[in-house]
């Protein structure tokens, strides 16, 4: 055993069991499919695109530069920039942003129009992600052009776009509402003129997981270049979708931070970073700086004035942080729902191995998992380990008794830890007080109010 595991295999800094990874499976990581892409996806980051739609966000040049540098540093593969025919700001910043020399590759995403290819190509992007609506709802109420000529429009796009020497995306918009024999015909079209990828859009995020398994797995024999996938979340299922796309053959996922975008916005960051190190551990940490996640989320959150979700993914401030009395037989970091702040007490014993109610290694994130146990919900190791970290000594019988107390005053109200603080207090020091250990004496002294 080496100095820094404690006897039951969890390492002193509180995270999971050590282990050499070699001897190790992973119990949650999908059955081997030579068709599947989790083990091997790319990013395609659209905070500074789709994000723009979404309704309380306004990005200064600074602000793009600033989100494009962090994504970058995170480790996204593409960054997707508005297109530069929606104003000559976007255009200026576009330009300015492919300026920066960057890892990662920047497109634009602009209409299926020569006019605003051209426009798009000046910008000195990498890539251009071009975009025409497929659906009959579109075709009727948007541009009002038939199939036959939305094929001979994209031909001549992806031939321009080809000539200039750039990565060319071709998609369709609202995807699953499209004719699949349509959609198909025309995404074997635009593989044959030679896309780096074709793209599918759940623009209305109507699609189920199923749906898009099926859509993803039917278009991956068809065409031999890469499939990006766009998931928005009206109906809740854009992470499960990504997820079950990339199952399925997909090779590339939109998101955006916070999952911001048109309306409910798309697949998040952060939610598909917790879906992803579950199947593939090794792959996520090798690939991007997960530590970085809420300092992106923390500037994204700012710049369009919303709080991070208290359930998000990862850095939602309930993320990690155990209650039930079941749950918390761990103690490293406890929670102050009165001040609102989680308040680092040193490092304590874990007292069962996190895993037990965790899938998710929050060190792996940077981040720390906490006990709140100034509640009803509290359970007796938690007590425990408040009566240790507070420098005292009682033996089990006193923590179940004195917990039982700090119950009884919860049921009645709500407490904070001061309060469980002053019961265990006053009990220990009425214990002392009392040799022969009268618990009935010390009973007495508790605070009740």
């Amino acid at each position: 055993m080496s100095a820094t595991t404690a006897p039951n295999g969890v390492d002193v800094a509180g995270r999971h069991p050590v282990a050499d990874p070699s001897k190790v499976s992973n119990p949650y990581k999908p059955v081997g499919d030579y068709i599947s892409n989790i083990s091997n996806f790319k990013i395609i980051e659209s905070t500074l695109r789709e994000g723009e739609q979404f309704a309380n966000a306004f990005f200064d040049t600074e602000t793009k530069i600033n989100i494009a540098k962090a994504l970058d540093d995170f480790g996204v593969d593409y960054i997707e920039l508005t297109s530069p025919v929606a104003s000559e700001q976007s255009k200026k910043d576009c330009e300015a942003i492919c300026k920066l020399g960057l890892k990662a590759k920047i497109l634009t995403h602009v209409r299926c129009t020569m006019d605003d290819a051209k426009v798009a190509i000046e910008t000195g992007v990498d890539g251009l992600d071009l975009v025409i609506g497929t659906s009959h709802f579109l075709r009727e109420y948007s541009h009002g052009k038939d199939m036959a000529y939305i094929t001979r429009q994209a031909l001549e796009v992806i031939e321009f776009v080809k000539s200039k020497g750039v990565e060319v995306r071709f998609s369709s918009e609202d995807s699953f509402r499209s004719d699949l024999v349509d959609l198909l015909s025309l995404y074997k079209a635009v593989d044959k003129a030679g896309v780096n990828r074709v793209g599918i859009a759940d623009t209305v995020g109507c699609a189920t997981p199923r749906q898009v398994y099926d859509l993803v797995r039917t278009l991956r024999g068809v065409v031999s270049c890469d499939i990006e996938t766009h998931f928005h979340n009206d109906t809740g299922c854009a992470i499960a979708n990504a997820y079950c796309a990339l199952e399925a053959g997909a090779t590339h996922i939109d998101t955006s931070v916070i999952g911001i975008g048109e309306r409910n916005g798309i697949t998040t960051l952060g939610g598909l970073m917790a879906r992803m190190i579950v199947a593939d551990r090794e792959y996520v940490m090798g690939k991007y700086k997960l530590s970085k996640l809420k300092e992106i989320e923390d500037m994204v959150a700012e710049a369009v004035e919303i709080n991070i979700p208290f359930n998000n993914p990862i850095t939602g401030f309930c993320a990690f942080t155990h209650k039930a009395g079941i749950h918390a037989k761990v103690g490293i970091v406890i929670f102050d729902p009165y001040h609102f702040k989680r308040m680092p007490l040193g490092l304590a014993a874990i007292l069962q191995n996190p895993s037990t109610y965790e899938i998710i290694d929050p060190a792996d994130f940077g981040m720390t998992r906490y006990v709140h146990f100034a509640s009803r919900l509290t359970g007796w190791n938690a007590i425990k380990t408040r009566v240790s970290q507070l420098g005292l000594e009682m033996s089990d019988d006193q923590v179940k008794f004195v917990t039982a107390k700090i119950k009884a005053l919860a049921d009645v109200r709500p407490i904070a830890i001061d309060d469980a603080d002053s019961i265990i207090r006053a009990f220990h020091l009425t214990l002392g007080e009392h040799p022969e250990k009268n618990m009935d004496a010390a009973a007495a002294a508790i605070p009740t109010a």
